[in-house]
């Protein structure tokens, strides 16, 4: 297959992984990108390739693969954590687009079975309440994938245990821009420890917000 078909899809995962890295949410090649591809073959999805930095990443450069993870045509390698990528797109028809960093305080947050509770009205209405960690498990595996499914669940940000964090969206921009604010969340509530003045919100205010993240869903 010819894979020049994807251009645009290439270009735009490839754009939203230099994004990551000029924010800091990974460095070097760690962390990858991928999004759903419309295809008349389910199971195609674009993704970033294995042990390139994303400082020298050409839009090329992004691999396109199928429901087995074979690349298509000259795509390339894709990265380690495909698997992770394919098992929430088949467990979450609603998410088109995956984004997985390594950022700083992400990681932290990510060495506590604990997860972070509602602590922002946005944590909520953006992302769908706590962001919850999933059970370790070696990266790579189907093992990872499945348990950091769990742990996503009908969310849109997950804590991969010891390892980082995954956002998820309807496209590119909302699944960084979830990631974004996923780092800022895990930030605040990093300090928010140091003097333990954490202070969840009301349990009222979680379930009003959720109602907005359930309704806004519906209309993307």
């Amino acid at each position: 297959m010819n894979t020049e078909i994807f251009a645009n899809e290439k270009s735009q995962v490839a754009d939203v992984a230099r994004e990551m890295s000029r924010l800091g949410l990974v460095s070097g090649s760690s962390g990858n990108v991928s999004m759903r591809i419309s295809s008349d073959k389910p199971g195609f999805m674009a993704i970033t390739p294995m042990g390139v930095n994303y400082s020298e990443l050409r839009n090329e450069d992004i691999v396109i693969v199928n429901s087995e993870l074979d690349s298509i045509g000259k795509s390339g390698v894709p990265s380690s954590e495909s698997l992770l990528h394919l098992s929430i797109y088949t467990d979450r028809p609603d998410v088109n687009a995956v984004v997985h960093t390594h950022a700083t305080f992400s990681s932290v947050a990510s060495l506590s079975s604990k997860g972070i509770p509602p602590i922002l009205d946005e944590m909520v209405i953006y992302i769908g309440g706590s962001i919850d960690v999933s059970k370790y498990a070696f990266p790579g595996t189907e093992e990872l994938a499945q348990r950091v499914c769990e742990a996503l669940s009908d969310k849109n940000a997950v804590l991969i245990s010891n390892h980082g964090a995954v956002g998820v969206g309807n496209n590119l921009r909302e699944a960084i821009n979830v990631s974004i604010l996923t780092e800022r969340i895990a930030k605040i509530y990093a300090f928010s420890r140091l003097d333990n003045q954490i202070k969840p919100l009301p349990s009222s205010a979680v379930e009003k917000e959720r109602a907005i993240f359930e309704m806004k869903r519906k209309f993307l």
